[in-house]
């Protein structure tokens, strides 16, 4: 997952504010759109303005034993009263979309943090949108987005069967053959290569699904221009080892401490430890929450969200999962 931009949230005046960063919603709605995927419609209890958001956005579920997951914006973007989400039904997951699904109820009230943007639609003279199963729901505002702009696009939808694929009726009755539906069972995995085969110079490959999708999408776009695939991942990627196995200093200047970082704890483990708080969610570089400034040094890059060109500048980390290359950093913390 790469962005080109961050959305900053900021609460608005009389906004309830339950914990740093997040607000209470209420869930207005609560919709079956598929075979083990609930939408839900969220808004402030007072039915108040939301924060604006941009494709590509996605927001913080807070459960109430204090677990985090993140969820894409998959509403109407110029709604500016209430968010959808859709939740996936995960039976080996950690309990967040069991708790959305078996207990969460039109009425509750739910914490939600942002929205943040890492995975922003940018210019291009035309897109190819590429989705896996749940993936689909980040793509929607952009589908939205690309027509109103009247820029070319084209959707490539795969999923295990068709009654597992949320929003299929949605999208192909609002834009016909520009949406490709290809369920697994009727026609075997999605054909990349007849769709990604040619590089085309001006178009910008979006995608986001299971990581075998991302996998086999990156390997059939490495003949095509530089930035031209941008994705966004559910679960980090396998890493390699650290650049740098040895200790290093991490200076947070406008805290003036300076604290050791160890091979056996993280960047942001290090820096609460001294006392310095920085808001984070997921802790596996996914989804962007802990985004800090890197004011000296080079990172060790490890995260799911940065694009080529943004690890290359070396201005901003996320410390939840990387480290250093050498044996210093300055963060503007």
């Amino acid at each position: 997952m790469g962005g080109d931009n961050v959305v900053v949230h900021t609460l608005l005046p009389g906004f309830p504010q339950q914990a740093a960063g997040t607000v209470a919603l209420e869930v207005l709605s609560k919709d079956t759109v598929a075979d083990g995927v609930a939408a839900l419609t969220l808004a402030r209890p007072d039915g108040g303005r939301l924060p604006d958001w941009t494709p590509g956005s996605h927001i913080d579920l807070i459960m109430p034993e204090g677990t985090t997951r993140q969820y894409s914006l998959c509403g109407d973007r110029w709604d500016a009263h209430t968010y959808r989400i859709a939740v996936l039904r995960e039976p080996a997951g950690g309990g967040g979309s069991a708790y959305v699904h078996d207990r969460l109820m039109p009425g509750d009230l739910v914490d939600v943090g942002g929205p943040r943007n890492h995975f922003a639609l940018v210019p291009a003279d035309r897109y190819l949108f590429i989705a896996g199963g749940i993936g689909i729901t980040p793509l929607l505002p952009m589908v939205q987005q690309a027509e109103l702009l009247g820029v070319e696009w084209q959707l490539l939808y795969g999923g295990r069967t068709r009654a597992s694929m949320a929003f299929r009726e949605e999208l192909s009755d609002s834009h016909g053959n520009r949406v490709h539906i290809a369920p697994q069972d009727e026609c075997g995995l999605l054909d990349l290569d007849a769709w990604l085969d040619s590089p085309a110079a001006g178009t910008k490959v979006y995608c986001c699904g299971p990581a075998p999708l991302l996998t086999a999408v990156e390997r059939a776009c490495v003949a095509w221009p530089g930035h031209s695939l941008r994705t966004e991942r559910f679960t980090a990627a396998p890493r390699s080892a650290p650049a740098r196995q040895a200790p290093f200093q991490v200076e947070l200047r406008r805290s003036r401490r300076t604290v050791t970082v160890t091979p056996d704890i993280s960047v942001l483990q290090a820096i609460r430890q001294a006392g310095v708080e920085v808001l984070s969610s997921c802790g596996q570089g996914t989804c962007g929450t802990c985004l800090t400034p890197v004011l000296e040094g080079t990172p060790d890059h490890r995260d799911a969200i940065l694009a080529d060109h943004e690890r290359a500048a070396g201005d901003c980390m996320f410390p939840c999962v990387s480290r250093s290359c050498g044996d210093r950093l300055v963060l503007d913390l």
